[in-house]
């Protein structure tokens, strides 16, 4: 077991306290999402990472959708829409061929790019409305930053399922 997955979650340990109450528990959330996912996936093979079984999306899946669906989310809450590479991104998410390395590279930086443009987003703001999708759904800053969250902790909480599964079968080969 890692050190930093022994410790207390993110929340529970008294830090950002400088960054508002809704960045910071978004920024917790991506911190707990980073120990989890190195904590129980970080250890499987590239093989192991792409396994697919009974039409539950690999590992690797999760781990490159928690990366990119973090920078659409918060393209939307700045205000922007997608860029053509960030559809292209989408569109390859559940492409084989993935390292381990590759994957958690993409998440390290997804996950840092994220932290420093939450901070940059003004608590003031929350409230104002942004448009989502092609279809301009109607969203605020402050639930396309709750969302973050939200749906990162989803993914990070099947990944890591899927890992275990994956771990039981190594154990009975």
């Amino acid at each position: 077991m890692n050190e930093e997955a022994k410790l207390p979650e993110p929340w529970l340990r008294g830090t950002l306290l400088e960054v508002p109450a809704v960045p910071r528990a978004v920024l917790h959330a991506l911190d707990l999402a980073r120990i989890d996912l190195t904590h129980w996936c970080a250890p499987l093979t590239d093989e192991e990472l792409s396994l697919r079984f009974a039409r539950i999306a690999p590992v690797a899946f999760h781990i490159r959708h928690i990366a990119r669906s973090i920078d659409r989310l918060l393209t939307y809450a700045e205000g922007r829409q997608l860029g053509a590479a960030q559809i292209a991104a989408l569109k390859s998410e559940n492409a084989d061929g993935a390292t381990g390395d590759n994957l958690f590279a993409e998440l390290d930086s997804a996950l840092t790019q994220a932290a420093t443009r939450i901070r940059h987003i003004d608590a003031n703001h929350l409230n104002e409305t942004r448009a989502v999708g092609t279809k301009s759904l109607p969203a605020t800053v402050g639930g396309l930053l709750v969302h973050v969250a939200d749906h990162t902790q989803r993914h990070v909480g099947q990944a890591v399922t899927t890992a275990k599964f994956v771990r039981a079968l190594r154990r009975k080969a």
